[in-house]
C-alpha cells in the first residue's frame, strides 16, 4: 500500500500506465479495453504520476554539444538545432521531444507539419499531460497518411489532433491511409478535393518536424512490397518520414511505392523543416538524412552528432 491507496489499485495504475507508456495505446483506446470513459483515463495516469508509479524526469540540456552543433552547422549547412545529452533511452526521447517544442517555438510557429515516429510520439504524450498556456504555432497538419499498427506514435490524425489541442492550434487531417494498394487507388486518393486541400496546406507550411529513422526500420513501412530488394542494394542508410535515403542522402526511389506522405519537393520549400532523431538513431542515418540537404535545423543526441562527423570527415579524408 502507497499513500493509503490499496494495492489492487496500485496494480491498476500500474498497468494503465504500462499500456500508455511502454505500448503507445492512446486514452481513449485504454477507455476501450478498460471499458471506462477517457477522462476517467486521464485521472487515473495523473494518479499514477502523483503516487510515484510514474516519473518524468527532464535531462537539463544546457550548453551541452555547443560546439559539437557549430561545427554541424559548418559541416552540413544546416542553420542551428539542439543537441541533448545521453541519459537513459526514455529520459533521452522526453528531452529530444521538449526541445523540438522549444525549437518550434524559437522559430515562430505558425502552420506546422507532423511526422511520425516514436520520439513524435513521446512528445505529443508529454504534451497531451502538459498543454502550453500559450504557442505561436497557428495550424497543424500531418505530413503522411494513417499507419495501420497498434502503436500511437504512427496514428497521425490523433497526433495531430492532441499536439493542435495543446497548443491551442487548428487542426488540418489527412483522410487517407498511409500507403495505397495500387497506382489507380493512389491515383484516386490524390485527386480527391480532401487530398487537394491538404496539399494546400502543406505548401504553406512554415515548419515541419520530421523523424529521422534507422535502416533497418522497426515497423518498416512496408518496405519489401514498395522496394523489393532495392533498398539493400542500394545500401539504405535510413528514412525521414517514410522516405528512404542512400548514405549519400540520395532519396531511393521505386516504381511501386504508394505512400501517400508530403511530396519530398515541397518539403524542400519548407522554409524550416526540424528533424529529429530518437535515443536509438545512428550515426549512419544521421549523416544520410543531413546530406539529404533537406534539414535547416535538427534536435538529436550530441554523442550521434559527433559520431555522424567522424564518419563525415573519415569519408573526406
Amino acid at each position: 500500500m502507497i499513500g493509503g491507496v490499496r494495492d489492487d489499485k496500485l496494480q491498476r495504475l500500474e498497468a494503465v500506465a504500462r499500456m500508455y507508456y511502454e505500448l503507445d495505446l492512446t486514452q481513449a483506446e485504454i477507455a476501450k479495453r478498460l471499458q471506462v470513459s477517457r477522462p476517467f483515463v486521464s485521472r487515473l495516469l495523473a494518479e499514477a504520476k502523483a503516487l510515484g508509479i510514474v516519473e518524468v524526469r527532464i535531462t537539463p540540456q544546457g550548453p551541452v554539444g555547443v560546439q559539437t552543433l557549430q561545427a554541424a552547422v559548418a559541416d552540413f549547412g544546416i542553420r542551428g538545432g539542439t543537441l541533448v545529452p545521453d541519459g537513459d533511452d526514455g529520459e533521452t526521447n522526453l528531452a529530444l521531444g521538449q526541445a523540438a517544442l522549444s525549437l518550434i517555438e524559437e522559430l515562430g510557429g505558425g502552420c506546422l507539419g507532423l511526422g511520425w515516429g516514436h520520439v513524435i510520439g513521446v512528445m505529443v504524450a508529454d504534451l497531451e499531460q502538459h498543454p502550453a498556456s500559450r504557442s505561436k504555432v497557428t495550424n497543424v497538419t500531418p505530413l503522411i497518411g494513417n499507419r495501420g499498427v497498434p502503436i500511437r506514435s504512427y496514428h497521425s490524425n490523433e497526433n495531430t489532433r492532441i499536439v493542435a489541442q495543446q497548443l491551442h492550434a487548428r487542426a488540418h487531417y489527412l483522410h487517407a491511409p498511409s500507403m495505397a494498394e495500387s497506382p489507380h487507388e493512389l491515383e484516386l486518393l490524390t485527386q480527391t478535393s480532401h487530398f487537394q486541400s491538404v496539399t494546400a496546406e502543406w505548401s504553406r507550411l512554415d515548419i515541419a518536424l520530421v523523424n529521422i529513422g534507422n535502416y533497418p526500420s522497426t515497423p518498416d513501412f512496408a518496405s519489401g512490397a514498395r522496394f523489393g530488394t532495392l533498398l539493400a542494394r542500394r545500401q539504405a542508410a535510413g528514412h525521414l518520414i517514410a522516405y528512404y535515403y542512400d548514405k549519400q542522402g540520395e532519396i531511393i526511389h521505386s516504381d511501386h511505392d504508394y505512400v501517400i506522405q508530403i511530396p519530398f519537393e515541397l518539403l524542400r520549400k519548407t522554409p524550416n523543416v526540424i528533424g529529429i532523431c530518437s535515443a536509438n538513431v545512428s550515426p549512419t542515418a544521421l549523416l544520410g538524412a543531413l546530406r539529404t540537404g533537406i534539414f535547416t535545423h535538427v534536435v538529436a543526441r550530441a554523442n550521434v552528432m559527433e559520431e555522424a562527423r567522424y564518419l563525415q570527415e573519415t569519408a573526406a579524408a
